[in-house]
């Protein structure tokens, strides 16, 4: 029978290791994943912490979060390559369940310094995006999955992201995490059910799930309008744990359920407290889910051929370099609508015309909140 695991996100940061503190030495997490690439500017891993991971590598119960690769780059850059051979030096001396990215392409000059944001669907994105999985791959001989965007530009993006998802990974015999707080934020700001959007994802396919809590922002431009920001710095709601319950019996080849928070929301003894009792919820709603037959999936590619060449769109790198530029640079949304409509973006792919006005303008707020 299948076993799914409850873990958390546990990486090199003070105030996450004491909040996990007290489920370490209750024995109550059973799975940590790690953003393996966080640590790029730390030469030296203290010992305690590489043996925190090899316990949990040496049962399987490992699995490797990327966060700055960048799928959807129209140019391949240096910083990508040498990310991948990151990747498979820490594959080498770590034993991966798995190994998943985000969804999407980094604004910012600075690699390490972006906002993740969305693509347009085309030929030319999904071609990019399954050569860069299959170099992911090539890299970790692990099972790779994407994890869904909680950022939409408006509600048809929404609507065909699982299709785009599912063909993405279809090369490598990929998977996908079901974030379930971006799942939240789509239904939040685009005013639809669950049920509208959720059947649409490949669920087949998910091998695990996040949960988390955000924030809300006010709209400047639309008064009375709240967004759902995914910004990983309070406590779970109480409708991403109902999410949790819902979608579980959905996904028969679950593997994982997995917190996440960032450390700076966990500096007072209650946030952590707080932490911790999300947490010993979150694994009260999995184990709820017995008698699970087996997985029918182990995500690895059947044969796989990395192309000589890697993909690039010069037009597409030219766009996101110009995007990037304005989100990072407007004055505010008029200045940002009035620079786009005069853009290579404009009458494009990316159909501009039919963004919602209160996303470009949380689009812009992500972008100028990373550059700082």
């Amino acid at each position: 029978m299948r076993t799914i695991y409850s873990g958390v996100a546990c990486n090199l940061d003070a105030d996450i290791l004491q909040a996990c503190y007290p489920l370490f030495e209750a024995s109550k997490i059973e799975a940590i994943e790690w953003s393996f690439d966080a640590l790029y500017k730390r030469r030296n891993i203290p010992d305690w912490f590489l043996q925190l991971l090899h316990a949990f590598a040496n049962e399987g119960r490992l699995i490797g979060h990327g966060v700055f690769f960048s799928l959807f780059s129209g140019r391949w850059t240096y910083e990508q390559q040498a990310w991948l051979k990151h990747l498979s030096k820490v594959s080498s001396a770590f034993r991966f369940d798995h190994i998943t990215e985000h969804f999407g392409f980094m604004t910012g000059a600075d690699f390490h310094s972006g906002a993740p944001l969305s693509i347009p669907y085309t030929n030319t994105t999904l071609t990019i995006g399954k050569d860069r999985l299959a170099r992911i791959y090539d890299a970790c001989g692990k099972p790779v999955g994407l994890e869904n965007l909680a950022f939409s530009y408006d509600i048809d993006e929404v609507k065909r992201h699982g299709d785009f998802l599912s063909k993405l990974i279809e090369p490598v015999n990929g998977f996908i995490i079901l974030d379930l707080h971006n799942l939240y934020c789509q239904l939040q700001n685009f005013s639809v059910g669950v049920d509208e959007i959720i059947n649409l994802y490949p669920l087949e396919r998910v091998r695990e799930i996040h949960i988390s809590g955000g924030s809300w922002e006010d709209s400047i431009i639309d008064i009375g309008r709240k967004i759902r920001r995914d910004t990983h710095n309070d406590a779970v709601p109480q409708e991403v744990f109902a999410l949790l319950e819902y979608a579980i019996d959905k996904c028969p080849n679950l593997k994982y359920v997995i917190l996440e928070q960032v450390g700076g929301a966990l500096h007072t003894q209650q946030s952590r407290e707080d932490f911790a009792a999300d947490f010993l919820k979150m694994s009260a709603i999995v184990k709820q889910a017995k008698g699970l037959p087996p997985e029918t999936n182990d995500f690895l590619p059947k044969e796989l051929i990395i192309p000589a060449l890697v993909a690039e769109d010069e037009e597409l790198h030219q766009q996101q370099t110009e995007l990037s530029e304005i989100f990072e640079t407007a004055a505010g949304y008029d200045d940002a609508l009035m620079r786009l409509q005069q853009s290579s973006l404009a009458n494009s792919d990316w159909q501009i015309e039919n963004w919602a006005p209160y996303m470009l303008e949380t689009a812009i707020s992500i972008a100028q909140k990373w550059k700082k």
